[in-house]
């Protein structure tokens, strides 16, 4: 019984950091359609999404160093890192900025049609990192 009580115990731990590992705090307007649909595209991919409502983006995204030309509609972040996730970015690009923890963010800037919560993907989105620099092609 004992052994019993510590493996679930431990299933239990483990599941538990494996579950805030993919946890997001998004930013988002209250009347956003698509910020909702990005958000359920991180819950299908496994994320547990958090989402705070705001109508001062402005301020939010000053505050966690967004670079303007990269601004789209939603700002994330990753709650056990703290990089940040700006606009449409699929869940596969946020798998792959979590893997580079040295990074800041990934941005799509805008609202591209071909993206989560925007549009079907047409493996032609391409986000970018905080420099501007291609970062994926989804």
């Amino acid at each position: 019984m004992k052994t019993f009580v510590i493996s679930v115990a431990l299933l239990t731990a483990a599941s538990g950091a494996y579950a805030s590992g993919k946890s997001v705090t998004v930013y988002h307007d209250p009347n956003c359609g698509c910020c909702t649909g990005w958000v359920q595209h991180m819950r299908d991919a496994g994320y547990t999404v958090n989402p705070i409502k705001t109508t001062d983006m402005s301020a939010i995204k000053q505050k966690l160093r967004v670079p303007a030309a990269l601004a789209s509609c939603h700002t994330a972040v990753l709650d056990d890192t703290g990089q940040i996730v700006e606009g449409h970015v699929p869940a596969t690009v946020v798998d792959k900025l979590v893997a580079k923890p040295s990074m800041a963010g990934v941005a799509a800037p805008g609202m591209p049609a071909n993206s989560p919560g925007m549009g079907p993907m047409d493996g032609n989105l391409v986000t970018v990192d905080f420099s501007g620099q291609p970062f994926s092609r989804d």
